[in-house]
């Protein structure tokens, strides 16, 4: 029997799909990464097969304990500098830093979250290479002979080296040849770091590495990494982009992007899904093991892009929110109505001709009520916090009638929700369920999402979003 997916926020649960187990799939190679080159030189690449990072790392390893060898006395298996050097070169600040995003000080959140990103990773994966090294599984494998008759030519990026590993690389027993050993395995640990930006859970998730006859490793990645690093050190990244580029990371074969995707592997989605809405990451993205779609009469995965219902939404459909019951700004919050809470969303595909949708699904008082799952991402990425008027837009213009609605209410209407003006109250119980759906409803201008609704953080609320138009507050 198939089993559904799901992934457990809280007390409540979402679920979809068919959960997939890939782990049969991870380490198993037709081939070594160390093998016969041309002219009966010893030489390296990743062999064709499903990796996540840490496979990649040990991979990575051969070519260290090569360089270890090659370099001999006095280093004598001693990484420590040459692992110093890496973990200066994945640093995002520093004279050798590869990817120098501290200095930048992104100020959106998109450029934000992904330095974040990289420290995370950098900082485990070089914990990865020391703890692997440690082990000498290589020399283990292959023994010094072999080791020693490494070589190949590795394209310099110019990657910079701290001072004490260009003495060693260059010292009385190394030279050109193992600084090029050098230089691949730097410049692989790199392409591996700035693949995974895109994915909060990036230690999880499998991506599929085809063997090239004019790429090494990971180099095939290179083109697209350029245009991606492009746009995020140009303060031009979109949510649409990141996806583009997690997906030819992932090998997934789509050429067009949505808000997220299926590919062989799994599928892919924002990373908000399953978290809580006031803290979740709004541009990374996070890989599930799942098989959302599932083409007819057969068995395999394919890949899929996931559209918005409405790909322009200022163009959907409007309904007003209504009168709902007046209240004044000393009588909130408001707990309104009770109802049946809801403990389990669904996602339901509605795959077409030419596009697939999903729908974020959740029962209220016997009904049925579902909003488009890309637009309840959308929603999540333009909301506001309560910071005050230094997180406001423009000048506020005040606004005079307050009014409270129920969820159920909000989520009856067709279309986005919206209104023409004063301030609309939406409590949701603390039910993040009802929070998620409420994104995918209203009209994502003024929208600010609430914590605990007391007197401080209301009047922070009232001037934060924009300073003109209606105003929604969800608590």
């Amino acid at each position: 029997m198939m089993q559904e997916y799901q992934l457990t926020l809280k007390d409540k649960r979402i679920v979809w799909g068919t959960a997939v187990d890939i782990e049969p799939l991870i380490g198993k190679y037709p081939g070594d990464s160390i093998r016969q080159g041309v002219n009966t030189a010893l030489d390296w690449n990743l062999p064709a097969g499903v990796y996540r990072a840490k496979e990649v790392v040990m991979e990575l390893d051969k070519l260290l304990e090569s360089m270890l060898v090659q370099l001999g006395e006095p280093v004598k298996g001693d990484p420590t500098v040459l692992l110093d050097s890496l973990q200066a070169n994945l640093a995002i600040s520093g004279r050798v830093s590869s990817l120098p995003l501290g200095p930048l000080a992104f100020e959106d959140k998109a450029g934000a979250e992904l330095t974040a990103q990289a420290v995370r990773i950098g900082e485990q994966l070089v914990s990865w290479a020391r703890e692997i090294n440690a082990q000498k599984r290589a020399l283990a494998q292959y023994g010094p002979e072999t080791l020693g008759a490494l070589e190949f030519r590795s394209h310099c990026y110019g990657h910079a080296l701290i001072p004490e590993a260009i003495a060693q690389a260059f010292g009385p027993t190394g030279g050109p040849r193992v600084m090029q050993l050098y230089n691949e395995y730097l410049h692989q640990f790199v392409l591996l770091r700035d693949a995974l930006l895109p994915f909060a859970n990036w230690e999880q998730v499998p991506f599929e590495v085809k063997e090239h006859t004019e790429f090494k490793g990971l180099r095939f990645l290179e083109p697209v990494r350029e245009r991606f690093l492009t746009q995020l050190l140009g303060k031009k990244l979109t949510h649409k982009s990141i996806v583009q580029y997690a997906q030819s990371v992932v090998s997934s074969g789509l050429t067009t992007a949505g808000y997220g995707f299926q590919y062989r592997l799994g599928t892919v989605l924002p990373a908000g899904l399953g978290e809580t809405a006031g803290t979740a990451a709004r541009y990374l993205l996070k890989w599930h093991p799942v098989q959302t779609i599932q083409a007819a009469g057969t068995q395999d995965v394919t890949a899929v892009s996931f559209d918005y219902e409405y790909d322009d939404y200022y163009a959907a459909p409007r309904s007003e929110a209504g009168t709902g019951t007046p209240v004044k700004k000393d009588t909130l919050p408001v707990t309104g109505e009770h109802y049946d809470q809801p403990s389990i969303a669904r996602l339901l595909p509605n795959a077409g001709s030419d596009r697939t949708t999903l729908r974020f699904s959740l029962e209220l008082e016997g009904r049925e009520f579902s909003v488009d799952l890309g637009q309840l991402f959308r929603g999540h990425r333009f909301l506001y916090r309560p910071q005050g008027i230094d997180n406001a837009d423009t000048g506020v213009v005040k606004r005079t009638s307050i009014s409270s609605h129920q969820a159920i209410d909000i989520l009856s209407h067709a279309g986005l929700v919206t209104n023409t003006d004063g301030i609309h109250f939406i409590p949701t119980g603390g039910n993040e369920l009802i929070v998620w759906a409420l994104l995918g409803k209203l009209y994502p201008e003024n929208v600010v999402l609430l914590d605990k609704g007391d007197k401080e953080e209301l009047e922070a609320a009232f001037v934060s979003g924009k300073g003109f138009g209606t105003q929604f507050l969800v608590l």
